[in-house]
């Protein structure tokens, strides 16, 4: 395997893989991977806390401090909640919010917004989610079919888990090629997203559902006039979170639908960026510095004391976890691709070979955050098997980790100076010359 693509004639080059973004969208993508590469290290810090203190002598206090119930008087409001609950429900709305920016974003003025380029990142993201699946149904049935509920936990990717991985293991890694798992992770949250309203709502009320609709409209009627009142939204946004928690859809969703009404263009003519983007750079840190690493702390506290290693190892679920997440993400995305690229005779950019590929979508198996919060759905927080799916969870995120380390550290060394090359900004206008070639 060759370490660049042939040169060919560019009057008769085929559509390029992976190609560098403009260079706007170069500076965005900068901005968003360094906060989300600091979100994925306190996530990961939440987590190994939430490990160390649930495995020890005090792992007691570890669970009554996430079954605690804060607010006991809410129950009439379905908001008796406890800590862990809060985390999932509440704080991930946050994230979910952030989603919802970025969603808007990408199919408004970001990559998604051209037909042509986003093909690459939605079949990669559907064939990444869609082979973990039947991966994870298959092992599921042979054993008799116990827990099929849990068939979408293996098809999320992680972006802030798999971003901060990125930058200790592939910091070099051509942008292009960056681009694409950020993009491949925006397309797999909107398909989580529309897995977790569909098949994992439990007690439909759709009076509340309707209601919430109501302040979600008055939210996207300010926002659309400018209108950033917070002592507005943010009442607006917690009651339709509050009307959305009732109706039995998960509340993450309203922070999603409350991301889509913001506008992502500013001006009459269109140009620019606007509000979609203010309140992206203002809430990602709070999405990736709190909500998320929370929501690890209470998800990851799985203890193994006492546990009979061999049955969890040998647990369907485990396996069916295990195996979507290492294998079937990897296979999935590297498959489509690979048949995108056959199929329409397009090449990957001359900066990038198939090598730098694998290594990203054994990345993408790092499923943390929704997978964790998709496994409490399926089988109850606190279950045995909801135990069983974060041990799983926990141990395929780190067995895709160490793999896309091995593939992706050789070539990092040899990107170094590609990317040292790249940064060259000759006449000092504060645009790197590589983006003012015509090629960008």
């Amino acid at each position: 395997m060759t370490d660049r693509a042939p040169h060919t004639d560019p009057s008769h080059t085929p559509r390029r893989l992976f190609s560098r973004t403009s260079w706007p969208e170069a500076r965005f993508l900068a901005d968003v991977l360094r906060t989300e590469t600091v979100g994925g290290g306190l996530l990961l810090l939440g987590a190994v806390i939430a490990l160390i203190w649930a495995n020890s002598p005090w792992g007691s206090s570890y669970e009554a401090l996430g079954d605690w119930v804060p607010w006991s008087g809410g129950k009439a409001l379905h908001l008796d909640l406890n800590l862990a609950a809060w985390a999932a429900d509440g704080l991930l709305a946050i994230f979910f919010f952030v989603v919802g920016l970025e969603l808007k974003r990408e199919f408004v003025a970001g990559e998604l917004r051209d037909p042509r380029r986003a093909a690459l990142p939605v079949i990669a993201a559907v064939g990444g989610m869609a082979l973990p699946a039947l991966i994870y149904v298959a092992v599921s049935l042979a054993a008799g079919g116990d827990g099929l509920q849990g068939w979408a936990i293996p098809t999320a990717t992680d972006i802030a888990f798999a971003l901060a991985v990125l930058a200790l293991i592939g910091s070099h890694l051509p942008q292009g090629l960056r681009a694409f798992l950020l993009t491949l992770a925006v397309v797999d949250d909107l398909l989580a997203i529309t897995v977790i309203a569909v098949f994992y709502t439990d007690d439909f009320s759709p009076l509340p559902l309707l209601a919430a609709l109501a302040p979600i409209a008055i939210f996207g009627l300010l926002v659309q006039r400018r209108r950033t009142w917070w002592w507005a939204l943010i009442p607006l946004a917690a009651t339709a979170w509050a009307l959305m928690h009732a109706s039995g859809v998960h509340a993450t969703v309203a922070g999603v639908l409350l991301g889509f009404t913001v506008p992502v263009l500013r001006g009459r003519d269109g140009d620019g960026h606007g509000l979609a983007e203010h309140l992206e750079h203002r809430w990602r840190p709070v999405s990736a510095g709190l909500a998320v690493p929370v929501f690890a702390f209470f998800a990851a506290g799985v203890s193994l004391r006492g546990a009979d290693l061999g049955a969890i190892v040998t647990d369907p679920i485990v396996v069916g976890v295990v195996a979507g997440l290492v294998l079937g993400k990897a296979v999935g995305i590297f498959g489509s691709t690979f048949l995108l690229a056959r199929f329409t005779r397009a090449r990957l950019d001359e900066d990038i070979t198939w090598t730098d590929l694998l290594g990203v979508a054994l990345l993408a198996g790092i499923g943390f955050t929704v997978s964790l919060l998709i496994g409490e759905l399926a089988f109850g927080a606190g279950s045995a098997a909801d135990a069983n799916v974060k041990a799983a969870v926990l141990a395929g995120s780190v067995i895709s980790a160490l793999l896309a380390a091995v593939v992706l550290v050789r070539r990092n060394a040899a990107y170094r100076r590609i990317a040292e090359a790249e940064r060259v900004d000759a006449d000092r206008d504060g645009v790197p010359d590589v983006y003012q070639r015509g090629d960008g």
